[in-house]
């Protein structure tokens, strides 16, 4: 085998770990995403289930939909990443 072709194949593997990388580091940041958004947007929104009289934590709610939308965006910009 030539040089060249030991070269290519090199490259081809890390080629190959670096998108398994970024797309496992893109996953946790979906994952992560997934999990603010039930924790702090479905949880803010659990006194409208139970018909409690507490009022809801609007500033806990926003907080959580900013933070999950900001975590997909960056997923998603790794992922794009090349």
């Amino acid at each position: 085998m030539s040089e060249f072709e030991t070269k290519r194949k090199a490259n081809e593997k890390v080629e190959q770990r670096n998108n398994l990388r970024r797309e496992k580091l893109a996953g946790f940041f979906f994952d992560l995403a997934k999990l603010i958004f039930a924790a702090l947007v479905l949880g803010g929104l659990s006194p409208l289930l139970t018909d409690d009289t507490k009022i809801i934590n609007w500033s806990i709610f926003v907080l959580g939909l900013i933070a999950t939308s900001s975590l997909a965006l960056f997923a998603n910009q790794i992922l794009k990443y090349r």
